[in-house]
């Protein structure tokens, strides 16, 4: 095998906790009596197609899944192992949260081989606990742990959304409706996303409860069924955000019209107003003979005043009316 960015890490786990880094070399001379063994690829790397199909013994099925571009979280038990499929927020720098991570797993009692394209977290959070010595020790505990570090990770993000939704309840009435407009429109973008993955998730990882594999202990099918209340919490919240986000924007929209129709208002009085005064300078400025005033030097004054008297006379009419 050539040395590529395929391998990202390798570990033999030793069943107290830690675990030993090895190479392909390691990987290749690995039997199920040298302990657990963790393989973790980046599919897009030149040797993981080529180790996959040809050296890994994995079913092509199982090899196809773990290559996908495209994923959705699910869960699919093969022959005794489990393929997981699983994602995370991208809390990479300068990455939207919502452009979720996906990590595709194998999983049986002796052998894990996850894959990934894009740097995770909490893939990292297990490599370090298995450096200072209190990683997980079986194939169930590695699946719990990692599970564990997906949905605290969405925790953060979830309270964030919730604080943007607060910020703009907040604002709706006192800021630009434009500019709330475009950061409501980028929440609610977030809102569906997250929840697009989050829903599927919770599904897999109460199907994940329910697997009948000998190696995934009762106590850890507790933590996982745990783990998909919290997750089911947290697509309740992203709901609750949603609605409040729709809410929001109604009451920007409503606001918008109410200004409109002010707007409008206003120039429909002074159209209402001015119309009688057009038509009356219309009339008298048509240029034949017998205009009153034409031949009288106070005419044009005599105009201006009989103007202004229908002016204020147009306006206290609308203010009895309560137009005004």
């Amino acid at each position: 095998m050539t040395a590529d960015n395929a391998l990202v890490a390798a570990y033999i786990l030793d069943g107290k906790g830690g675990g030993k880094a090895v190479g392909w070399n390691e990987i290749q001379q690995w039997i199920p009596e040298n302990g657990l063994l963790w393989v973790h690829l980046d599919y897009a790397g030149d040797s993981s197609q080529q180790w996959l199909y040809r050296q890994s013994g994995l079913d092509e099925i199982v090899c196809e899944a773990l290559l996908a571009e495209e994923t959705r979280p699910r869960i699919m038990e093969i022959a005794g192992g489990l393929l997981v499929i699983l994602r995370g927020v991208n809390l990479n720098p300068g990455a939207d949260p919502e452009d979720m991570v996906s990590i595709r797993l194998w999983l049986t009692e002796d052998r894990i081989v996850s894959t990934r394209k894009r740097r995770l977290l909490s893939v990292d959070q297990v490599r370090e606990d298995l450096a200072k010595g209190y990683g997980p020790r079986t194939t169930s505990e590695f699946i719990v742990t990692l599970a564990e570090y997906l949905v605290e990770r969405m925790a953060k993000v979830i309270d964030d959304i919730n604080d943007q939704v607060d910020s703009l309840e907040g604002e709706v009435l006192i800021a630009e409706s434009h500019q709330l407009r475009i950061r409501l429109l980028a929440v609610r973008r977030e809102i569906v996303i997250l929840r697009r993955y989050l829903a599927p998730q919770r599904d897999a990882m109460s199907r994940l409860t329910t697997e009948r594999v000998s190696w995934l202990y009762d106590k850890d099918r507790l933590f996982l069924r745990e783990i998909a209340d919290r997750t089911t919490r947290y697509i309740e919240d992203l709901d609750a955000a949603r609605e409040r986000a729709a809410f929001t924007h109604e009451e920007i929209v409503s606001r918008l019209s109410e200004r409109m129709e002010k707007r409008m208002y206003v120039i429909s009085m002074v159209a209402t107003i001015f119309l009688p005064l057009g038509f009356l300078t219309g009339l008298l400025g048509i240029n034949v003979g017998g205009i009153p005033g034409s031949e009288n030097s106070d005419g044009f004054l005599m105009v201006c005043i009989g103007l202004f008297l229908a002016t204020g006379a147009m306006i206290g009419i609308f203010k009895w009316r309560k137009w005004l």
